[in-house]
């Protein structure tokens, strides 16, 4: 390293500290880039690479970026999972010899953006923290360090609970000791953690223990301090803005695990990962930012406290009430900026003059909402009211000291208003009769002189001068100007008289534009003090904004709000699906009721393929969530039980990163459901075991209905195209068959999208088929094949209770006819087989010892 130049050795011992971030290290006017950093920013950046000497024979690689745009490529690197350490000069040039000293001022990581594209103004940028206990536990504590909210909790010795945390937060950032286990991590970067952070700190610091004072155990503490810790050791700047750290319970809400978030597209959807044709799109009302952050954490969260659901809803219900009042609100919100967002500004000293006139405009809006709500006249609505702090202080002080279209730049000056203070009054005022007397001087040397074209101007090199054309030159007298600079076109001149005012001017703009920032700064840190109360501010107005919401979607789409049975009855009449009813538009929807109780508990849907199965699935565990977040219903009756989780397996999807199969992510999903849910969750199964053999899936199904319906009592949903399986209502007292009906009408099958009891007297498969423009001659075919099949004394497919197991039939040739298959007499091994399948008890065993079993018969007949 002694080979270097300085400057390359300052380099190198900085970027020693940093070494899984790129490091920007201001050179002048650009952040340089050297070593592997340069290589490898040029290709992520697409910028130029090029080289310069260090001290040694070879070349270094090195690329850089102006400063002044240095955030969009720092964005670009962030979106894509990178650190960066931005390395600045500590010192002015001017003042100093030698090399000057630089240092990093920060660290921006994917969980740490304060601003920028990086930010989604309706999304949360959480950046969380594990902690692993030796009695294999986890801490798990999230922070979003744009709005100051931070969160810790105490997850089982299941790292799936804390994987499903980490999806539900959509967290871009998790850090945890560096001896953390490698097997984990993988895991976490599987579920689109962009960035894994180390920190091995764990212990509480001075700065931010009274954030944690309502912490009452150390498992707690540890893992917050290791977020906190790493939070001040990246950001070195204030974080005052931290809010108190509160605990929650994830027993506390609706468990909604990864996959039945993503398979009920909750808050985006399974094909374009977009927000359009979710939940969240459909309710999405919201007026504010943080309205809109607010909701999708409800909706990540549902409730299952009886009483707060309740609370919500009558708030909700007397806003539906109040229609005109529900529109002025809308608009008095509408102006309201994110106050969140701007108070982490504030503390992070990023704010700008325009974000404290936002600051202002918002809190100007308090009052009238305290208004709206109060016409009301509802108690529950009052109380809102109440907790609406105009923070006047911060309003007035705003409004008498910043002007109200400042620059974007805070060194520009132009910021406090005139009479804010009486220095700055007196510098600007010399600043502004200098000016004018360089305007009352241009005009008498015109007239003096008898050019017209004389003006007088002025630049930073040479400051203020006269200029005069070459073609006029001769007008002057000898001696009357002082030359200052000549032009190709032109001479520049100055007088002392000039000079002296110029001096006047400059001075008084110098110290002008200091002053001005000084007392920015000051009015910053008065604001800095409010914090808490525009943070409290904040919260409530969110809650107002989201409930306003849902008063009018419910309205707008004729929701009705939901009763809720200790019974775990479910009465629903004439329940939609909330987001392809709005979808359709104004074509019509088809509604459906649903009713189950203590005698239904697992109903079996059968039905055609595209009749409806999924939809009528999907849209009862969506009423169910959108019940236990305190919204109104699609329905035109409604009565629910509150179910402590939701379980989906819907649709088919392979996890090709992990290397797994469409059908063992449906086992793994299947399992999830199993060996969590409770007689007070819903389960809700799409088909399960198509994805393998007849026999197996069959197998599969029937065994999962009746360890659901033996072992566990939840409320289920269970579509299948097994229609054998329709024959367990005769075994199982707690199991309905209900099908999705359609008709043939001319050969071509109408699907009425109506459920009705009973199950479906046919699949209409190749009916489906036709529908997708399968070639005639195809089409023509299969139905000659399923004629023969069904005319075959060989049966396609056998249910499990089928006395004897009959040998399938060779795969039917497209060409050939379907030749008749005898009977025969079954062999010893066949007949050993089968008295082994007689004495198996199935209600006895789990789904995985069912394929077991199958898979060791099946090496006996081969």
């Amino acid at each position: 390293m002694a080979a270097y130049t300085p400057m390359i050795q300052q380099y190198l011992t900085v970027k020693a500290d940093y070494q899984d971030a790129f490091l920007f290290f201001r050179l002048g006017d650009f952040y340089e880039m050297f070593f592997d950093d340069a290589i490898k920013a040029s290709q992520e950046l697409e910028i130029t690479l090029t080289s310069r000497g260090g001290g040694t024979d070879e070349r270094i690689p090195m690329c850089g970026v102006p400063y002044h745009a240095a955030a969009t490529y720092i964005e670009q690197l962030i979106s894509k999972g990178y650190k960066v350490a931005v390395c600045e000069q500590t010192e002015d040039p001017k003042q100093t010899k030698g090399m000057v000293k630089r240092e990093v001022v920060q660290l921006i990581t994917p969980g740490t953006v304060m601003d920028g594209k990086g930010l989604t103004d309706k999304e949360n940028n959480y950046i969380a923290s594990i902690t692993a206990f030796d009695d294999q536990t986890y801490g798990f504590a999230y922070n979003d360090i744009s709005t100051g909210e931070s969160r810790v909790t105490l997850l089982s010795t299941n790292f799936d609970e804390v994987l499903n945390e980490l999806s539900v937060l959509s967290a871009k950032e998790v850090v945890v000791a560096s001896n953390f286990d490698g097997e984990l991590q993988k895991k976490m970067r599987e579920r689109d953690v962009l960035a894994i952070s180390f920190e091995d700190n764990s212990s509480l610091e001075m700065n931010y223990a009274h954030l944690l004072e309502d912490l009452n155990q150390d498992k707690l503490k540890q893992t917050t301090a290791r977020l906190f810790n790493y939070l001040y050791r990246s950001q070195k700047r204030s974080l005052d803005h931290l809010q108190s750290v509160t605990t929650y319970q994830i027993h506390h809400y609706m468990k909604i695990d990864y996959y039945s978030k993503r398979n009920l597209e909750l808050t985006e959807t399974i094909r374009s990962k977009g927000k359009k044709g979710s939940l969240l799109w459909l309710l999405d009302e919201t007026m504010t930012a943080m309205g809109g952050r607010m909701l999708k954490t409800w909706i990540d969260r549902p409730l299952i406290n009886q009483a707060e659901i309740e609370q919500r809803q009558s708030i909700v219900e007397v806003l539906m009430n109040h229609y005109f009042e529900r529109q002025e609100l809308r608009e008095k919100l509408k102006e309201v900026y994110d106050l969140e967002r701007l108070a982490g500004r504030v503390a992070f000293g990023n704010v700008n003059a325009r974000d404290l006139v936002q600051l202002k405009r918002s809190l100007m809006q308090v009052p009238f909402l305290k208004q709206i709500l109060q016409g009301m006249q509802n108690e529950q609505v009052d109380k809102i009211a109440g907790l609406l702090d105009p923070c006047e202080e911060v309003t007035d002080l705003l409004e008498q000291a910043i002007v109200e279209n400042p620059p974007l730049s805070l060194k520009e000056g132009n910021i406090i208003r005139d009479g804010y203070n009486a220095q700055l009054d007196q510098y600007r005022d010399a600043s502004r009769n200098g000016k004018t007397w360089i305007a009352q001087l241009e005009r008498e040397e015109r007239e003096k002189t008898g050019i017209k074209s004389l003006k007088v101007g002025y630049n930073r090199v040479f400051g203020y001068y006269i200029e005069i054309t070459r073609a006029n030159l001769h007008l002057l007298e000898e001696g009357q100007y002082e030359r200052k600079q000549t032009l190709s076109n032109a001479e520049r001149f100055i007088t002392p008289d000039l000079k002296e005012k110029e001096a006047l001017i400059l001075q008084a703009e110098e110290k002008c534009g200091e002053l001005e920032y000084e007392l920015f700064t000051e009015i910053r840190e008065v604001v800095k003090e409010q914090i808490p109360r525009l943070q409290a501010l904040a919260k409530t107005i969110s809650e107002l904004d989201v409930l306003q919401c849902f008063a009018m979607v419910s309205e707008d789409r004729h929701y009705v709000k939901p009763q809720f049975s200790t019974e775990r009855r479910v009465a629903v009449k004439d329940g939609r699906h909330p987001v392809v009813e709005k979808v359709l538009n104004a074509q019509e929807y088809v509604p459906n009721d649903c009713h189950m109780d203590s005698d239904r508990e697992v109903l079996l849907i059968t039905g055609p393929n595209m009749s409806g199965k999924s939809t009528y699935m999907r849209q009862i565990a969506l009423t169910a969530i959108l019940a236990q977040i305190g919204c109104f219903v699609p329905a035109s009756e409604a009565v629910l039980p509150i179910f402590d989780q939701v379980f989906t397996r819907i649709g088919a999807a392979d996890d090709l990163i992990s290397g797994q199969s469409t059908f063992m992510v449906e086992m793994l999903e299947a399992k999830n459901a199993i060996t969590n849910a409770t007689q007070n969750s819903l389960i809700l199964f799409d088909e399960i075991g198509r994805g393998t053999s007849t026999y197996d899936g069959m197998a599969l199904a029937q065994a999962i209905i009746e360890y659901i319906h033996k072992r566990i009592g939840a409320k289920t949903l269970f579509s299948t195209h097994y229609h054998e399986l329709t024959v367990l209502d005769e075994e199982l007292s707690k199991l309905k068959n209900i099908h999705v009906s359609a008709i043939e009408h001319n050969g071509k099958v109408v699907f009425l999208h109506k459920i009705k009891e009973g199950p479906a007297d046919k699949s209409y498969g190749i009916h489906v088929a036709q529908l997708a423009e399968l070639p005639a001659e195809l089409i023509s075919r299969a139905n000659e094949i399923l004629t023969a099949l069904e005319h075959s004394d060989v049966q396609a497919d056998v249910p499990v209770k089928a006395a004897v197991i009959e040998e399938k039939p060779a795969q039917l040739s497209f060409f050939d006819e379907p030749k008749e298959t005898k009977k025969r007499e079954l062999t010893s091994k066949e007949k050993r087989v089968l008295e082994k399948i007689k004495e198996i008890e199935l209600l006895e065993v789990t789904p995985l010892q069912a394929i077991n079993m199958l898979y060791e018969l099946q090496k006996k007949l081969k």
